[in-house]
């Protein structure tokens, strides 16, 4: 069973975004469930707006990461852990001792380059105690007519993670799926495109 971390070190990068709409695809293939490790509850809310018991369920995670991961794993093929924008918090530090996979969601901009670093040396001491632990970095809110968005891949080859070949395409049918408590699978036509690239990326994670 992978367990999933979404790891960030930077608000604003579109992690619970990307980790709820994960989950929803996962879903759709086998038992999943999202613990929401983060203090702000941005899964949770997400889960309270939809108003509905279908769809993976979120569970509060943010005082007791490593207990709630052992005791889901064995009734659920998928765990995704949706964790705080630091890697200092202790929270992402108990993902990282327990996943399989650190996923790290980066926009195309200096700053979320540069918050990158100190993510790269938190996977690098999780490893440690962790040694089964791989990690993917996601370009996230990718737009192709920019020229920044175009020289994302040749900055971040520096980096020592890898990079997944799936970009997650900056479009406003995240925003709005969001708004109404729904992941893109919701959407119909409108989230055609953007659950084709989650299901993309699904596929790639799964290999690793």
């Amino acid at each position: 069973m992978p367990v999933i971390a979404m790891v960030g070190n930077k608000g604003g990068t579109g992690k619970t975004t990307l980790a709820v709409n994960l989950a929803a695809a996962l879903a759709r293939r086998a038992a999943t469930v999202v613990l929401d490790a983060d203090p702000q509850g941005s899964a949770l809310q997400w889960h309270a707006v939809a108003g509905r018991e279908t769809g993976p369920a979120v569970i509060d995670a943010a005082q007791d990461v490593e207990g709630l991961a052992g005791r889901m794993a064995p009734r659920h093929t998928h765990l995704i852990i949706d964790c705080p924008p630091s890697v200092h918090a202790v929270q992402t530090r108990a993902a990282l001792r327990v996943c399989d996979v650190a996923l790290v969601p980066t926009q195309p901009s200096p700053m979320d380059l540069w918050a990158t670093v100190h993510i790269t040396r938190a996977i690098e001491d999780a490893r440690v105690i962790n040694p089964r632990l791989a990690a993917l970095l996601v370009i996230n809110q990718f737009e192709s007519r920019t020229t920044l968005s175009r020289l994302m891949r040749v900055v971040i080859a520096e980096l020592e993670l890898p990079v997944a070949d799936t970009a997650i395409r900056r479009r406003a049918v995240y925003r709005h799926s969001a708004l109404e408590g729904k992941s893109v699978f919701d959407m119909g036509k409108r989230g055609a495109q953007s659950a084709a690239e989650i299901d993309q990326l699904i596929n790639e994670v799964l290999t690793l």
